[in-house]
Order: C-alpha cells, then sequence, then structure tokens
C-alpha cells in the first residue's frame, strides 16, 4: 500500500493520524507494525528500549486487524484499530513475562491486565513490553538485569524513568504511543527528558488489575505520547475499571478536552517543591524553561501569580506506601538474591515501616487533600518544573548506596511525587532545552481530583502555540562502538520481524 517514504512519515505522525491512515486504507496495519519491528531490532543496541519483543504475535495480531479493517470495523468503537503501540513491563500481556526490571526466569502471564485487555480491545497491536528499573523505584531505566536504556537526544543520557524504556521508544518513533506507569514521576520525568507529553491521570482511571491497587495506591498507569491529543487517546482506550479495583472514579471525556478552549484561568506558578529530608536546588536552566511556560500562558490570555501549594510534612506519608510496594513485589520475584542491594534495603525498609505505620500514613491522605486542595480554591491550576535538573547521565546513579541514591534522585526530581501520594491528575509537557547540551526539559501541570480535562485543554492550547511535536532527535540506528553491549542482538537483530520473541539485550 504505502511506499518507503510515505511509510517513514506515517510512523513519525502520531497515533491518531496512524489509526486514521488505517481506516482510510491508506497502510495496513502489517506494514506498520513490521516498520515498528525494524525500528525496534535496529535501535535495540543502542537504546535498549524493550525488554520483551513480541514480533510474530504482534504481526499475526496485525493480519487479524487488517481482517477487521477490510470488514469496515475500525471507528468510534476501536480506535486504535492496527495501530503499534507499547506497553511498560510492569503490566501483564497473555504469554509474556512481568519482570518489572528484575533478573530472573519469570513464568509467562495466563492473562492480560485489564489496562492491555481496554488497549486490546480498542483494536492496538502491542508489540513490546519496554524496559524499567527494578520495581520502578528510580528515576533512571538501568539494572543489571537489562543494561542501561538511553536517550534518543543524547545517548549518552538517561532517558529518565521508571518509563524510561516507553520514553525512549516514543521519542525515537518507534512506536507513536505507550503505556507507562506513575508512582513518584515515572511517567511525568520521562515525558520532561525526552520531549513527550506524559499523563499521571486520576487513580483509578486506568484499572491496575489484577493488583486491587498499586504501590499502596501511589501507581497508576497513563499514556506518552508526542501530542496531547494522541496522549488523551491513548487515555481514553486504556481509561475503566474492573470490579476488583479499590478505586473507580466518575469517568471524564479527555477525547472532546483535547479540541476544546480552556477558557480563561488562574495559575498558580510554584517553583518550591515539598519538603524532603535532601538537599534540593532548581537547576537555573529547569527555573527559566518554566518560566518561559508560565510567560506563554500568561500571553495566551491565563493569570499567572506565583503561589506555593501548603504541601507541609506529605513526604513522611509518601515513604511507608513506597517501600510498602517494594517489599510487597519484592516477594514475587523468581530468585531475591539477584535483586539490587538497594532494593533489599527498601524491601526491609517496608517491613520496618509496614502495619501502624503505613495505617496512619493513609489516613492522612484526606487531611493532606484538604491542606493542598487549599490551593485550588483561589486557583485552577499548578504549574512547577517537571524536574529541578535536567537528564542525568548514564551511570549517575550506579554504585550508589541506598541513601545517597535517594539524595540525588530526590535532588534532580522533587517536583511529581506530592501527587502520587494525593491521587490527583497531573501531566508534564515539553518546555524546551538547555543551552547547553540541547537536552529536554519539562513543565508539570497539576489538577485537583477529576481535572484530566482541564490539564488536557490547556496543555493542547500550550501545543498549538509551542508546537513542540514538530522538533523531534536525530536518526537513531545501528550500535555506537562505545555503547556496545554483548552479542547485542546477532545476526542484523536476527531477522526481528520474523521472530516470536527477541531476546533482551543483557549488561552493557
Amino acid at each position: 500500500m504505502a511506499d518507503i517514504a510515505d511509510l517513514a512519515d506515517l510512523m513519525g505522525s502520531g497515533l491518531a493520524a496512524q489509526a486514521r491512515a488505517l481506516a482510510a486504507g491508506d497502510v495496513s496495519s502489517r506494514e506498520l507494525v513490521e516498520r515498528s519491528l525494524a525500528r525496534i531490532a535496529e535501535t535495540q543496541p543502542l537504546l535498549n528500549a524493550f525488554r520483551r519483543v513480541r514480533a510474530g504475535a504482534a504481526l499475526a495480531e496485525a493480519d487479524a486487524a487488517d481482517r477487521r479493517l477490510a470488514a469496515g470495523e475500525a471507528g468510534e468503537g476501536f480506535p486504535l484499530l492496527g495501530v503499534p503501540v507499547a506497553v511498560k513491563d510492569d503490566v501483564d500481556v497473555a504469554g509474556e513475562p512481568t519482570a518489572f526490571g528484575c533478573a530472573g526466569d519469570f513464568p509467562p502471564k495466563s492473562a492480560d491486565s485489564e489496562a492491555v485487555r481496554r488497549l486490546r480491545a480498542a483494536g492496538a497491536v502491542i508489540v513490546g513490553k519496554t524496559n524499567t528499573p527494578e520495581l520502578g523505584q528510580w528515576p533512571v531505566t538501568e539494572g543489571p538485569a537489562f543494561g542501561a536504556t538511553r536517550n534518543p537526544w543524547n545517548t549518552g543520557h538517561t532517558p529518565g524513568g521508571s518509563s524510561g524504556g516507553a520514553a525512549a521508544a516514543v521519542a525515537a518513533g518507534l512506536v507513536p504511543a505507550a503505556l507507562g506507569s506513575d508512582g513518584a514521576g515515572s511517567l511525568r520525568i520521562p515525558a520532561a527528558w525526552t520531549h513527550l507529553v506524559g499523563i499521571k491521570p486520576q487513580r483509578g482511571r486506568i484499572s491496575t488489575w489484577p493488583e486491587p491497587e498499586s504501590f499502596r495506591g501511589i501507581t497508576c498507569y497513563g499514556p506518552l505520547a508526542r501530542t496531547v491529543a494522541d496522549a488523551a487517546l491513548l487515555l481514553h482506550a486504556a481509561s475503566g475499571s474492573h470490579a476488583g479495583d479499590l478505586h473507580r472514579p466518575p469517568p471524564v471525556d479527555v477525547l472532546a478536552a483535547a479540541r476544546r478552549d480552556p477558557g480563561r484561568l488562574r495559575i498558580a506558578l510554584s517553583v518550591r517543591p515539598a519538603f524532603a529530608a535532601a538537599r534540593q536546588r532548581l537547576d537555573p536552566e529547569a527555573r527559566a524553561a518554566t518560566a518561559r511556560i508560565a510567560e506563554r500562558l500568561a500571553a495566551l490570555g491565563h493569570e499567572v501569580v506565583e503561589e506555593e501549594p501548603r504541601y507541609g510534612l506529605i513526604g513522611l506519608t509518601f515513604v511507608p506506601r513506597s517501600m510498602s510496594g517494594v517489599r510487597e513485589w519484592a516477594g514475587r520475584v523468581p530468585d531475591p538474591a539477584l535483586l539490587d542491594a538497594r532494593t533489599k534495603v527498601n524491601a526491609r525498609g517496608g517491613l520496618l515501616l509496614g502495619g501502624g505505620i503505613l495505617r496512619v500514613a493513609r489516613a492522612a491522605e484526606d487531611p493532606l487533600r484538604r491542606r493542598v486542595g487549599e490551593i485550588f480554591d483561589r486557583f485552577d491550576v499548578v504549574l512547577t518544573p517537571t524536574t529541578a535538573a535536567p537528564p542525568l547521565r548514564i551511570g549517575d546513579l550506579s554504585d550508589l548506596s541506598s541513601s545517597r541514591t535517594d539524595a540525588a534522585m530526590i535532588a534532580a526530581c522533587p517536583y511529581s511525587w506530592p501527587w502520587n501520594v494525593l491521587g490527583w491528575p497531573g501531566m508534564s509537557v515539553p518546555a524546551g532545552f538547555t543551552t547547553r547540551g540541547h537536552l529536554p526539559l519539562g513543565a508539570q501541570l497539576l489538577g485537583p481530583a477529576g481535572s484530566e480535562p482541564r490539564l488536557i485543554s490547556l496543555a493542547a492550547q500550550l501545543e498549538a502555540e509551542e508546537r513542540w511535536f514538530e522538533r523531534r532527535p536525530g536518526p537513531v540506528c545501528g550500535m555506537a562502538a562505545d555503547h556496545r553491549t554483548p552479542g547485542g542482538l546477532a545476526g542484523a537483530a536476527r531477522e526481528a520481524v520474523g521472530l516470536e520473541e527477541m531476546p533482551p539485550v543483557v549488561g552493557e
């Protein structure tokens, strides 16, 4: 159908554009999936974005999608029919293990998670599962189980974490969008560091089933994409509850929001993070990038005022929930001896901070919502930097003790995690690049419960002015000698489009 040039352009066109092209018969799902698999194979030795690639299964699903497209099934009920997407390796895909960044021989899952089931129901073809650090604990995507995932904008730097593999895959154009997760900024941080839109929705907006809740309610799933409309489309497709979910918020219309003017809003510009027991310093370039977005919003007619949320000691409620979640997941790995020493420390912390302390931390959530939520009596949206620093270099957090790792990541990423405690929506949008190194930076839009439509409308308005989707990283292909992984993917990725599964890259 499509010639090579048109297909290359279409691969970079985004989620909605690919869905429209498929529905119009301009391209086949098999062509798109083959191109996606080929790009994954070409870039995997350098970017290392994927833990699992479902080449054979994805091609079979693409052929099935083409039959459905030929029968006229594309439309509102199947908005992603035939489109290749990726999911993070903390959600279950039937027939694949869920290793969540850990080493070991994990058994394949017998069923899809609810979020993956909904993506499939929308017609999406799942091409693979993307890399994540061990149990999603760090804002870099590196580990002994799979090596380091690299940033397409500068491969000496991390794409962030813990949804770093998903972000690298979307930024490099391997897939038009991906589903990640966010437990302390794990969607928003990689979005900021790879020039993407990342949405952490309201807790429960996307089901975490077969977990009734994830990491004691602080983690949720959400989309990464190059445009607001594409992120909203993936969010729409994945949203919905399972009967076993502990959190089931009222539905919201995110698709219409991406096309709607937000009206004139009052926006609080905040650059002071919540208190944490670590030194924090906002990098001047991150500050300048957020200030520029504030100026742009003011020029669009919004009232932007410097004001800080009253966070109080919100960090004391985050740590018990986070460490309890690490402890629970660490108990599921096939060989605990293979866990990172820092994971073992956090799992022990989960034991010490469980029981009564955990119950107190959960009980503090409603008072904290009232305290922090007071700002929304006066403002519609809070604007902050997404991170306090540009993307870290590969290896910056390697070989550090647990306490030094915590201090380093809190210093770099202090702005996102309070919204995980509160369970409220937040999203990161591109805010520009550093003057040295041209590394991406992001700004964060935060709202109260159920405010995804407002945040999406505001981000779409900003995107129309900024047109950040027009700027992409340079071509990423082949294998740089200084980034070579042992064995790479032998035999030119072993003809990935003909494989049932490409083996993960191990080590660096």
